[in-house]
């Protein structure tokens, strides 16, 4: 048993048209699936990701049109990081950002690699990261977009951030339930506060990380429009979802028990900061109604929902993307 790195991250908008525009037209990601949120199908969801919805690329958002504004704060996944091949790759979206009047800082080294942070137009904060050739769990395929070369592309999803006020309980979820490995810390960014720490999963790399920040001074996230929900960790297949069930339930951890999103298997838990963690398995992905081609053209819907269609769509309100 062991997960293969991250799966996706999900996150809060209130906009959902200039989210579709943001992250296509802007990111040059593509919509690989346009479904509804299978807890509430008032409300849509949308999957961006690579050229063939691998996991590991992919950025799902809730659309909830009259939710507030959110406020940063501990027990939250505080940035997520979206990964280019190259240092040259952050230059042309510095510069792509320039144009584009996105919210960005400059260049920086975080965890021994060259980072550009951003926002979008809700505040979700997002880093691109450069591999510059490194190893560990590979990346996705771009997404041909007529004005980001395919060497600049974003080829997937990087490490997340934690903030919490005290991280050791994380960290021993993190180890001895999840089997993550502590590998390296890096200095603060924002002051004097102690390392972060890195943990790894997997092949390692980019992909497999997350990152723990210990923030004692901050009150608790409010969560709102442009904030993370949850983040997923790749469960390869069935039989190891099934052990992983199992695992959870032998730690006490209180979970959601088995979840069939159709396209793919959930299990959803809180670590002891109240982060909202699921495991997710790769199989049996996002081509099991649409074929790799036409991902993300029509409402998808698994089929346990597809007999309530007629009354599903008649409560949603258009989307015009």
């Amino acid at each position: 048993m062991e997960l293969l790195g991250i799966h996706h991250v999900s996150i809060l908008t209130g906009m959902a048209e200039r989210n579709y525009q943001f992250y296509t037209q802007v990111l040059g990601m593509r919509l690989i699936k346009k479904t509804v949120n299978q807890d509430d199908t008032t409300s849509y969801h949308l999957f961006y990701g690579d050229a063939e919805g691998n996991p590991g690329t992919d950025l799902t958002f809730f659309d909830i049109p009259h939710l507030g504004t959110g406020v940063p704060g501990a027990s939250s996944i505080s940035s997520t990081s979206l990964r280019v091949k190259t240092t040259a790759a952050l230059k042309f979206w510095a510069q792509r950002f320039e144009q584009k009047e996105i919210d960005h800082d400059s260049i920086i080294e975080r965890a021994g690699r060259q980072t550009l942070a951003f926002r979008d137009q809700e505040g979700t904060r997002l880093i691109l990261v450069a591999e510059d050739g490194e190893q560990g769990v590979p990346g996705g395929v771009p997404w041909k977009h007529d004005e980001i070369p395919a060497e600049h592309a974003i080829v997937g999803l990087g490490a997340v951030t934690l903030t919490v006020n005290d991280p050791e309980p994380t960290a021993l979820v993190l180890t001895e339930v999840l089997g993550f490995k502590k590998i390296s810390s890096y200095p603060s960014l924002v002051g004097e506060f102690a390392d972060i720490e890195v943990y790894a999963t997997g092949q390692g790399g980019i992909g497999a990380e997350v990152h723990l920040e210990a923030r004692p001074d901050l009150d608790r996230e409010r969560l709102g429009r442009g904030g993370v929900h949850h983040v997923a960790f790749r469960v390869p297949n069935s039989a190891e979802y099934d052990l992983w069930v199992e695992r959870l339930n032998h730690y006490r951890l209180p979970n959601s028990g088995k979840v069939d999103r159709h396209y793919f298997q959930a299990l959803y838990f809180r670590e002891p900061n109240h982060i909202l963690f699921e495991l997710s398995t790769d199989t049996p992905g996002f081509a099991t109604d649409e074929s790799v081609e036409t991902l993300g053209k029509t409402l998808a819907l698994p089929p346990f929902l597809e007999p309530q269609r007629e009354q599903i769509e008649a409560r949603l309100r258009p989307l015009e993307i």
